[in-house]
C-alpha cells in the first residue's frame, strides 16, 4: 500500500470515475475507448494510462459529449478538449472530477487551474465546503477500498492543507474584532489529521475572534501555562483516530483536573473519535460536537 498504484480492477473505475462496471465494459465492448489488460483466468486489469482516459472520457461526458462521438476522436484530442474544460469558468460543475485527475496523475498544476477557476465564481470558503469537503470524504472511502494509495491521498491533502494556510495567513493580518474569548487549536497527542483544525481556524477568523493554533500531537501538560496569557479560553480540538477509545475518560479527567478547575477555559471537542465520549455527567466546561458545522453555529 506504500508504493504507488499502477493496475486497476474494474471496480477501481467504477469507484473513481463514478461510472458503473456494466457501463464502462459496454463502452470498452461497443466503441473500445479502453484497452485492459486480462488475466489468466480472463479478470480484466487497466494501467493508469486507461484510468485517465476513463476518467478525462467522464468528464467531457459529463459536458455533454456523446461516448460514440468521443470514441472517434484521435488518442490527443481527448486531453485537449479536458484542457479547454478546465480552463473555462464552468469547470466548478465539474471541479470534483478534475481534482480527481490530478490526484491520480501527481498533477499539481492542474490542480491549481481548477482552484483558480473556481476563485471565478466561488469564495473560499464556498470551495472548501461544496468541492474540498465531498472530495476529502471520497477520498477517504477511495483509500479503504484499496482504490488510491497513501502517496495519492498525501498528495490531494497536501495541496488543499496549501489553499488553506494561505487564506489563514491573509486572516492573520487583520485585527481581531471579537476579543471577549480567545479559541487555542490542537490535536492530542498521537493525532495527526488537522485539515479539519485548520478550516475551523480558517472560520474562526473569518468570525473575528483571535486563535492560537498549536497543530498536531499536543500533550495536555504543554496547555497548562496559556491562561497566564490569555483569559476566557476555548480549548478546540479534533479527534480523528486519537485519543483511543479506552483512553477517553482517563484524557478527559486529566483535562478537567489540570486545566479546567480554576478560570475560565473551556474545552470544545468534535471529530470521530468523540463520538466515544460519554456525555452523562460530563464537566460543565466540556463542550462535544457531532459535527464541523455545530462549531460554527457557536461562533
Amino acid at each position: 500500500m506504500n508504493s504507488t498504484k499502477s493496475v486497476f480492477s474494474i471496480k477501481d473505475l467504477e469507484n473513481l470515475s463514478g461510472i458503473k462496471a456494466h457501463t464502462i465494459r459496454i463502452w470498452e465492448k461497443r466503441y473500445n475507448i479502453l484497452e485492459p489488460m486480462r488475466t489468466s483466468t480472463n479478470i480484466r486489469l487497466y494501467d493508469a494510462e486507461n484510468l485517465q482516459k476513463l476518467l478525462n472520457i467522464t468528464l467531457l461526458h459529463s459536458h455533454g459529449y456523446k461516448i460514440s462521438k468521443i470514441s472517434k476522436f484521435p488518442p490527443e484530442k481527448i486531453p485537449q478538449l479536458v484542457n479547454e474544460i478546465v480552463s473555462d469558468k464552468n469547470i466548478q460543475h465539474q471541479a470534483i472530477s478534475s481534482f480527481k485527475i490530478a490526484m491520480m496523475n501527481f498533477d499539481t498544476k492542474l490542480f491549481h487551474t481548477t482552484y483558480d477557476n473556481l476563485l471565478i465564481s466561488k469564495s473560499f470558503r464556498e470551495i472548501f465546503k461544496e468541492l474540498f469537503i465531498p472530495l476529502l470524504n471520497e477520498i477517504g472511502l477511495l483509500w479503504q477500498t484499496g482504490t488510491i494509495t497513501p502517496a495519492h491521498e498525501h498528495f490531494i491533502s497536501y495541496l488543499i492543507r496549501q489553499k488553506l494556510i494561505n487564506n489563514i495567513e491573509q486572516l492573520q493580518l487583520v485585527e481581531p474584532l471579537k476579543k471577549d474569548k480567545v479559541f487555542v487549536l490542537f490535536l492530542p497527542q498521537n493525532e495527526i489529521h488537522e485539515l479539519g483544525l485548520l478550516y475551523l481556524n480558517y472560520e474562526i477568523l473569518c468570525h473575528g475572534y483571535q486563535t492560537v493554533y498549536l497543530g498536531q500531537s499536543v500533550p495536555i501538560e504543554n496547555l497548562k501555562g496559556l491562561s497566564a496569557h490569555f483569559q476566557n479560553i476555548i480549548l478546540l480540538t479534533y479527534w480523528t483516530v486519537a485519543p483511543e477509545t479506552d483512553t477517553i475518560p482517563d484524557y478527559l479527567k486529566k483535562v478537567q483536573h489540570e486545566i479546567l478547575n480554576t478560570g475560565s477555559t473551556e474545552f470544545w471537542v468534535l471529530g470521530k473519535m468523540a463520538r466515544h465520549i460519554e456525555l452523562e455527567n460530563l464537566h460543565s466546561k466540556i463542550s462535544v460536537y457531532a459535527a464541523l458545522q455545530e462549531v460554527l453555529n457557536k461562533l
